[in-house]
């Protein structure tokens, strides 16, 4: 069964916001966000297949190392990761598992000795690979660098059969171990399909049975090289379970990243799982981003900001090898609830770090904003241009993240990051208003930073004075977004808005 969600956004557009005047008016208060970065966040050769968390005020990061060696990174920010030390917390040794370490993921749970790490992997024999099996490590505490105890193999498929790129799933309180394995036990060569495969943990080492097959890849984005799914990793919100994956082969620049939705009340009935019809990230060529994958998910410190972390390929013909570095990026979610995952930015844009990162209290607010003289009509962006309509669709076109001014983090004044597209921000060029990537020069955050001022038209709403040409206000005109001088009662009432949730 298939369902669609609303469609990814595939344009960028600037939106608006200007007030004018000597009366300051009073905001929200916010959390700043944490400190900027550009991806990657972390480079070659350790950078494929990431999983990075947030856990007692630092960001923790591993990835495939292609070695017998694990290795874990901590920062305070999540810029920091990228010069952060490498540390080694395992070699391995074990029989037929001492080298092609592969997609790494940790996880905090409840074990028979208390609550643990417990880091996953696939691995191996020196000989690539088809010796790859699921392995589990222990924590001695709740510290992530460990030391770890390894605990076993994790027996899945039939035969002690070949396993990759496995993670916990918890659900009504239940884990559950999702991970990727072929079809009838056997590999592409002998009419193997690479599919999606669960069972129930009785403890954090010991699966409950075998895996139970619950997706392949049958739709045309998921076959592309080669038909694959794999790296699945849950994402939860509102009671709302999705199991994203990894499609088609991750040596092209299509791999990309697809989703089911648990419909059903048991996750290990393949009936119970609904496939989303259409991929929810892929290669974006103009920035030049391909092959972007296999991946998981964090939150940010203050709790409000769901991300993703995943790695890229910067050319199409990179392939499936330690070319591939480690992207992040915030994410958003959809009117239907269903997530939006977004496009893949540039390695050019620079990001705003996570919520909270910086020891601020209080969420980012979203925001819409309404024209004051057609209030059926809300800042939005198309295609790069920034405009007033009524009914935006997709709604997210609409909402803003209100945010410390980019040239003045002063009392007043403002920014305004698209929540579908990071890192790009409303700005003026030739006085007209767009959405635009952040370069982070200085002309961009002049262009792109507002005060906001009591309402030229009604002081209850409010105007968006341009910092670096304080005699235009942001206003529209034939519905488009601009900043010009303001003289007349028609002038003042296209420059007002409404911020509101």
């Amino acid at each position: 069964m298939l369902i669609r969600p609303r469609s990814l956004v595939t344009a960028l557009v600037a939106a608006v916001l200007l007030s004018v005047g000597m009366v300051t008016v009073s905001t929200p208060s916010s959390a700043a966000p944490g400190s900027s970065f550009q991806n990657p966040i972390v480079g070659t050769p350790n950078s494929a297949d990431p999983w990075l968390g947030y856990h007692n005020g630092n960001y923790y990061y591993t990835a495939t190392t292609w070695t017998g060696n694990i290795y874990i990174r901590k920062a305070s920010t999540l810029g920091g990761l990228r010069t952060a030390p490498e540390t080694r917390v395992f070699t391995m040794s074990q029989p037929n598992a001492t080298s092609n370490m592969w997609a790494p993921t940790m996880h905090l749970l409840d074990g028979p000795n208390g609550k643990r790490w417990y880091l996953y992997y696939s691995a191996g024999p020196s000989a690539c690979c088809g010796g790859q099996r699921q392995h589990v490590l222990e924590s001695a505490g709740t510290d992530p660098m460990g030391p770890y105890t390894y605990r076993g193999q994790l027996s899945l498929m039939p035969n002690n059969g070949w396993s990759i790129d496995g993670s916990v799933m918890t659900v009504s309180g239940v884990n559950y171990f999702v991970f990727s394995a072929f079809t009838n036990n056997s590999g592409f060569e002998n009419g193997g399909l690479q599919s999606l495969y669960i069972t129930r943990l009785t403890n954090p080492w010991t699966p409950a049975s075998l895996g139970t097959l619950i997706s392949e890849p049958t739709l045309s984005w998921e076959r592309q090289g080669n038909p694959v799914n794999e790296g699945p990793y849950v994402l939860q919100r509102g009671g709302r379970t999705f199991l994203t994956y990894s499609a088609s082969y991750c040596g092209t620049p299509d791999y990309k990243i697809g989703a089911l939705e648990l419909t059903g009340a048991n996750p290990l009935n393949r009936g119970s799982w609904t496939k989303l019809a259409d991929p929810l990230f892929q290669r974006n060529d103009a920035n030049g981003v391909y092959g972007p994958a296999h991946h998981s998910f964090f939150t940010s410190p203050d709790g409000t900001e769901d991300w993703i972390v995943y790695h890229a390929n910067s050319s199409p013909s990179q392939g499936c090898g330690t070319t591939r570095t480690s992207r992040a990026q915030r994410i958003s979610w959809n009117p239907d609830g269903t997530p939006n995952l977004g496009v893949p930015v540039s390695t050019s844009t620079v990001l705003a770090g996570p919520s909270g990162e910086l020891n601020n209290a209080g969420a980012v607010p979203v925001q819409r904003l309404q024209s004051f003289n057609f209030p059926d009509r809300h800042v939005r962006h198309q295609d790069f241009a920034v405009r007033i309509d009524p009914n935006v669709d997709p709604a997210l076109d609409g909402q803003f993240r209100v945010v410390p001014g980019l040239a003045n983090s002063g009392s007043g004044y403002v920014s305004f990051e698209s929540v579908n597209f990071p890192g790009h921000y409303l700005r003026h060029r030739n006085y007209v208003l767009g959405l635009e990537p952040n370069d982070g020069s200085t002309t961009f955050r002049q262009d792109a930073t507002f005060r906001q001022v009591a309402g030229l038209a009604n002081s209850s709403w409010s105007s968006f004075q341009s910092y670096n040409f304080p005699s235009r206000y942001v206003r529209h005109s034939n519905y488009v977004l601009r900043i010009d001088e303001i003289s007349t009662a028609t002038d003042r009432a296209d420059a007002t808005f409404r911020r509101t949730s």
